[in-house]
């Protein structure tokens, strides 16, 4: 009969491995269980970054980097903080979409809370009997996994997004990984592949729409602010109309964030104040194509239209300075198929008569026609932005700010060596993927990734120090501003954002920044004296901590 681990050892949060001291071992009645060597935690560290080197690939690393979360939560933060560059793209985006794919067929052990759509009376409980107080959690990000990153709808699976969302916090930001709480809301998939898959885990039915789902997703909004009333509620990879739909209901109700649309503005926001210090050109003089006019895109829209608005500009103006251009082309206000978020953003039919000689308006006559001072991508359609499209923005501004910011790497826009020859070397640029720099002229360009785990953690770490009651503009735009701050654009083909590789110390000045708006807002209900020191008392640190007697894992 096999014997069960000592309680101590089966926690991740206590379990220590083969570094519980000579002490620890008699103290907590562990002897016999494990070899004599004693390691140091930096001991530990090598032999497990060793053995992460000796996977034959990305998605082998995510799955051992997992089953290492599982058995000892220390060790697992200080290799991802150790080596959060190389491994960031492994835990999250973009080797974590292969990860939900396999989901179903490589489950081991469950990390989260599981709501489903057929038991909204379990949402209550399912809380409930984690034994958590309202002062005990700090963050919980939630998903419908209907728009996971790049690869669609896939229901339960989708999980993942918000377990491998949790872990950058924690990495980058030190939110303590006891006070967050991954959650997914499973109303079924539109993906038929895991409908006919008899191994998948979730509701297996199409997905609850209408008010049967908004009334799903209320109950978890008003059992999760009531429970843990200082929480951060953070939506990830809801689809277009109801990511948008949710946080404009609820943004002056609930402390809710939603990343794909104000963290992907924010974070494009931020370079793009960058490369505005680069022209010496101000917001209200600016004029921006974004194409694809979904979730980011409209978020991206709005986050530049309120920095216009700051800098001087009606509401009006400003949004008379955005033309989106999605599969139909540019959005007109004639056009029946527009989403309600879309509406606001389109151009009079009138105006834009003769841009065509053909039907729609496409991405190239758009250009040619608004003569864009920005260009934008967030449409996942490779290789749109041109030749055609770069040189027709080029004879009209002097140094062309594009953003492609798709990803993965088969469905960005353009890639960045491209744009800085048609432009000759002028391109502002940022991505939404790691690239190389780009050497052209004798300049090495280096190329900012307009990666939301710049900005989200630290405004996830200012808003849970401040105890901000909601999220607002002033803070989004403090996280820009001091993401951008940390970028130094004088030199020629500098980065427009800073590096992945001080992300830690980043978000700890993005959180004070965001703590700070929060009390000049008058959303926070904590407001220390020194908020730098308060920002760092609250970051979690993964080193071994003492522990309970034998009998009580914590």
């Amino acid at each position: 009969m096999s014997q069960a681990l000592p309680a101590v050892m089966s926690d991740p949060l206590t379990n220590r491995g083969t570094a519980f001291t000579t002490e620890e071992r008699e103290r907590l009645e562990l002897v016999g269980w494990l070899p004599d060597a004693v390691l140091s935690l930096e001991e530990q560290h090598r032999r497990t970054y060793e053995q992460l080197q000796r996977q034959p690939d990305a998605l082998a690393k995510n799955v051992y980097l997992e089953e290492l979360h599982d058995r000892n939560e220390v060790l697992y933060y200080r290799v991802l903080g150790e080596h959060l560059t190389e491994l960031l793209p492994i835990v999250y985006d973009p080797t974590v979409g292969d990860a939900i794919k396999r989901y179903s067929h490589e489950y081991r052990r469950p990390r989260g809370v599981f709501l489903s759509i057929d038991r909204p009376q379990d949402v209550r409980p399912a809380f409930q009997r984690r034994g958590l107080g309202p002062d005990d959690v700090d963050l919980l990000v939630v998903t419908d996994a209907q728009e996971i990153l790049g690869i669609g709808d896939w229901g339960v699976n989708g999980v993942q997004i918000s377990v491998g969302k949790l872990a950058v916090y924690t990495a980058a930001a030190g939110l303590h990984p006891d006070r967050c709480i991954p959650v997914v809301l499973d109303v079924g998939t539109d993906n038929e592949t895991l409908l006919n898959d008899p191994l998948y885990l979730g509701v297996r039915r199409s997905r609850t729409r209408g008010k049967r789902y908004d009334e799903f997703v209320t109950a978890y909004l008003e059992t999760a602010a009531e429970l843990f009333p200082h929480a951060l509620l953070h939506f990830e990879d809801f689809g277009p109309d109801n990511a948008r739909r949710i946080l404009e209901q609820n943004a002056d109700r609930y402390r809710i964030f939603n990343d794909d649309l104000q963290g992907t503005g924010a974070i494009t926001l931020a370079a793009v104040v960058s490369a505005l210090k680069a022209t010496g050109t101000p917001f209200r003089d600016q004029r921006l194509v974004i194409f694809g006019a979904g979730t980011a895109g409209v978020g991206i829209a709005d986050q530049l239209v309120e920095a216009m608005v700051r800098d001087g500009l009606e509401p009006a103006d400003a949004a008379r300075r955005v033309w989106l251009v999605d599969k139909q082309g540019l959005l007109t206000d004639d056009m029946d198929d527009l989403r309600d978020y879309q509406r606001g953003y389109a151009r009079p039919a009138a105006e834009v008569r003769g841009w065509s000689d053909e039907g729609g308006i496409d991405l190239p006559a758009t250009v040619r026609g608004a003569r864009p001072t920005l260009l934008i991508g967030t449409s996942t359609a490779t290789g749109a932005f041109t030749r055609e499209v770069v040189t027709a923005m080029a004879q009209h501004v002097e140094r062309p700010v594009i953003f492609p910011l798709s990803n993965p790497t088969e469905r960005i826009e353009a890639m960045p060596a491209d744009l800085l020859t048609w432009s000759d070397g002028k391109a502002l640029i940022a991505t939404g993927i790691p690239v190389d720099p780009v050497e052209l002229n004798g300049v090495r360009h280096v190329i900012g990734q307009a990666n939301n785990a710049l900005l989200y953690p630290g405004l996830g770490l200012g808003t849970v120090v401040s105890r901000a009651r909601r999220v607002t503009p002033g803070m989004l735009l403090a996280a820009a501003e001091a993401v951008a701050g940390q970028a130094r654009v004088g030199a020629p083909g500098a980065s427009l954002l800073p590096p992945v590789a001080d992300l830690r110390a980043s978000s700890a000045t993005v959180a004070v920044a965001v703590a700070r708006a929060a009390i000049s807002d008058g959303v926070a209900e904590n407001s220390p004296e020194d908020l730098v020191q308060a920002v760092q008392d609250a970051m979690w640190q993964p080193r071994y901590e003492s522990l309970p007697d034998a009998g009580s894992a914590r």
